[in-house]
């Protein structure tokens, strides 16, 4: 009779799992915009209550709001995350982070300096989309899917210019004074710069230290179903928040 395997003093070998970096990283990503109930863009009641105190030029503060948003914008996060997930040359992530960042700080300036009005919950939902797309297209979908190769660069220069929205549509309302309006607002995207500057740095590491494990091929697809699902998370989020509003008065 055959003995089976773990009975009579031979134990069943237990299989181990390690979690790669990235794949911790992009989870850690996503269980965070799960756990923050801003998701995304939203400004801290503190904050915009210093915000809207202000009456002249305030550089620092301003500069330490944009990058505090920046390193704590978890759509932004999940964003720059998909856009350098398979770039592996530096050239390469500062053409691409250079796109983003002339979209978002174009819509910014415009959005506030001009008055430009969207529906937040909507420009919000957009951006949860843009991760969803990023994502697909790291799966190859677009061409397995659909039979076409979009552009990429194009389309991070154009999820910049959502992502800047979404900026414009919480500080137009916040920077009531015209007082120092255009350099309070210029001090905001620096800081913005600085704290995406900062998170990229991060998230290069990140992403370098995974890649030099095997894993990295097999785990990426995943990874990226992950990014999809936060994607999916934070829009359907922003979705419902539009539907459940209070109508305007």
């Amino acid at each position: 009779m055959r003995r089976p395997h773990g009975a009579g003093g031979h134990r069943a070998a237990t299989p181990r799992y390690h979690a790669c970096p990235g794949a911790r990283l992009v989870a850690g990503l996503g269980l965070a915009l799960v756990a923050v109930p801003a998701f995304g863009h939203a400004v801290s009641g503190s904050d915009a209550a210093f915000v809207g105190a202000i009456d002249g030029v305030a550089v620092a503060p301003f500069i330490y709001l944009g990058a505090k948003h920046m390193v704590t914008g978890y759509d932004h996060l999940l964003f720059l995350a998909g856009v350098i997930f398979f770039l592996h040359r530096l050239r390469d992530v500062a053409l691409y982070v250079t796109l983003f960042t002339a979209g978002h700080s174009l819509t910014l300036l415009a959005g506030v300096l001009g008055g430009w009005r969207a529906n937040p919950w909507l420009v919000d939902a957009i951006i949860g989309f843009s991760i969803v797309y990023k994502a697909f297209e790291n799966m190859d979908g677009f061409r397995r899917v659909f039979g076409v190769s979009p552009n990429a660069k194009a389309a991070v220069f154009v999820f910049g210019l959502c992502h800047g929205m979404g900026l414009a549509t919480k500080l137009q309302d916040l920077l009531v004074s015209p007082n120092g309006r255009l350099a309070n607002l210029l001090s905001f995207n620096a800081g913005v710069e600085i704290g995406q500057f900062t998170a990229l740095a991060a998230l290069l590491a990140a992403f370098a230290l995974w890649r030099a494990r095997r894993g990295f091929a097999r785990h990426a697809y995943a990874a990226n179903v992950l990014l999809m699902a936060g994607g999916f998370l934070l829009a359907g989020y922003q979705l419902a928040g539009m539907a459940l509003a209070p109508a305007p008065t």
